[in-house]
């Protein structure tokens, strides 16, 4: 690994716990059911706090998220998990990209059936339900399956990489897998799962950068041949 590399890493690898303390901040609030009280909804979709949640928690955290896996793949990639954690860093990659695409229709498609809505226009509803059909339903499970299949990967090869806590990467995958279908079955899982992925991730990121600090040491001690 160069040393720009590793100057990389060192930094990068930080974007995981940020992106953990970015989901838990986007499950602080939780919108209205659309379906039985659309009022409330459209009334919280055109709040700043809603677009400001969805465009700097939810898209900007799936795109720091991917950094910090791509720098935890970076910083596994001379050991024996290697192969595990590039296929954890394609999967979450790929399942981040993907979601963007639906955090992105709820930043901006939703905040304007609200705004329809609240000026009276009672064909919001319909230009709700056309965006949320088929094909973006279909966007999202394939998105949160990869996040999933990328975040197990992940977790393993934490846990089996042997430079970091075994525990991290149990947290990490389950914590990330539970957080997923929180969302469905028990919102307010979704904040207990985060915050377990806060505590996760800032670990991992301490334990990479001592033992980055070990290892830069026992270079500059080694005996020159």
């Amino acid at each position: 690994m160069t040393y720009h590399v590793r100057a990389f890493v060192r930094v990068a690898i930080w974007a995981l716990p940020v992106w953990a303390a970015l989901l838990f901040y986007s499950t602080l609030t939780h919108q209205p059911d659309v379906q039985t009280d659309f009022a409330g909804f459209a009334a919280y979709v055109t709040t700043t706090e809603f677009l400001l949640s969805h465009l700097v928690a939810s898209i900007g955290g799936a795109a720091i998220g991917s950094i910090g896996v791509i720098a935890l793949m970076l910083y596994l990639q001379d050991s024996e998990v290697a192969r595990g954690a590039i296929a954890g860093m394609v999967a979450t990659v790929a399942g981040n990209t993907l979601i963007s695409t639906v955090f992105g229709a709820a930043a901006f498609a939703q905040t304007a059936a609200g705004r329809m809505f609240l000026a009276g226009q009672r064909n919001a509803i319909e230009f709700y339900n056309q965006v949320y059909s088929g094909p973006l339903f279909g966007t999202v499970i394939v998105g949160l399956l990869l996040f999933m299949v990328g975040s197990v990967f992940t977790g393993i090869a934490i846990t089996a990489s042997g430079r970091m806590p075994r525990w991290t990467g149990w947290a990490y995958a389950i914590a990330a897998v539970l957080f997923v279908f929180s969302g469905f079955l028990f919102p307010v899982g979704q904040s207990i799962t985060s915050a377990l992925l806060i505590v996760a991730t800032v670990a991992v990121a301490w334990s990479a950068i001592r033992e980055g600090q070990r290892q830069e040491v026992k270079a500059q001690i080694s005996p020159v041949p």
